[in-house]
């Protein structure tokens, strides 16, 4: 609606529509405290792989031995074409190359422009590494082409998870083999239960990481997808990002905790001390380690 302007005269007011310079005017405003306004508040989703890329040395370290036991699940040979769901800022992805040689493929799949442009730069020199930007319900890599499909806790948090699985499913060969490592429930998981519980904020957690925690929920999913001899293993594992100090940093910007703060900076301050409280309380400040517990899944096309 345009909004009119009142001239006033004696003994009388006249309203009058605004000019078109003034309308462009408004409308220069109206976008300026827009763009201002985005660029201050980032989308939760760009905040997530700001935070990730910021720490991720240490996460790689932290998250590494597990997506190593789901590597051995894989067994990728030389020459084989594998892709990575998931991959963030690559560090499978060149795990994954070591494994298939000069002579394999690996193709990184990521959502995020952000860490692709990491994993790119991580990967340079790499010519057997690609990345594509994409859903893995979505993605169209080529039909029954494909020999493994990997993924270091790249999968829970699908929209559909039946439909994303069935799409992977359309790429493997007849004889190729999905792996992939997930959380099991958060009660298991002291890697993620003791910075929520010391700060206060279980309460507000996220369940979309533990949405695989039940095992039959993984094996229906993936029977429906298509595919056959699925085996899924418990696994735990202690796990660090080294010290004290590295350890309390990736919990607070990543995980279900880091999640509530990204997003609620403003309780930072309060659950910051207490975190590294807790942390400091197991007697080691100079190699903190927590317990993680995961499934480790594969199946055959």
């Amino acid at each position: 609606m345009q909004r009119a302007i009142v001239i006033e005269s004696a003994g009388s007011s006249q309203k009058i529509l605004p000019t078109i310079a003034q309308l462009l005017v408004q409308k220069r405003k109206y976008y300026l405290m827009r763009t201002t306004k985005l660029s201050v508040t980032p989308s939760p989703s760009v905040l997530a792989a700001q935070a990730w890329i910021e720490v991720r040395e240490a996460l790689d370290c932290q998250l590494s031995p597990l997506g190593l036991r789901a590597m051995e699940a894989l067994e990728a040979r030389p020459g084989d074409i594998v892709v990575d769901i998931g991959c963030g800022t690559g560090q499978t992805a060149l795990q994954l190359a070591d494994r298939v040689g000069t002579h394999g493929r690996v193709i990184g799949v990521d959502i995020s422009p952000l860490m692709l442009e990491v994993a790119q730069e991580r990967a340079r020199g790499h010519e057997v590494i690609s990345f594509v930007e994409g859903d893995a319900a979505r993605i169209e890599l080529t039909d029954r082409g494909i020999d493994r499909i990997f993924s270091r806790f790249g999968v829970m948090a699908f929209t559909n998870p039946v439909e994303a699985f069935a799409n992977l499913h359309r790429m493997l060969k007849p004889t190729g083999l999905l792996a992939f490592v997930c959380w099991r429930s958060l009660e298991e998981n002291e890697l993620d239960l003791l910075p929520l519980r010391a700060a206060g904020l279980e309460h507000m957690l996220d369940p979309t990481p533990f949405s695989f925690e039940n095992s039959g929920r993984i094996r229906t999913v993936l029977d429906a997808a298509g595919f056959r001899e699925i085996a899924i293993q418990a696994h735990d594992e202690t796990v660090t990002s080294g010290e004290l100090e590295a350890m309390v940093t990736v919990l607070l910007k990543v995980g279900p905790l880091g999640k509530i703060l990204r997003e609620n900076p403003q309780l930072r301050a309060e659950a910051e001390p207490r975190v590294r409280t807790a942390l400091a309380s197991g007697g080691n400040a100079a190699w903190v380690t927590l317990k993680a517990a995961t499934w480790i899944v594969s199946a055959r096309a």
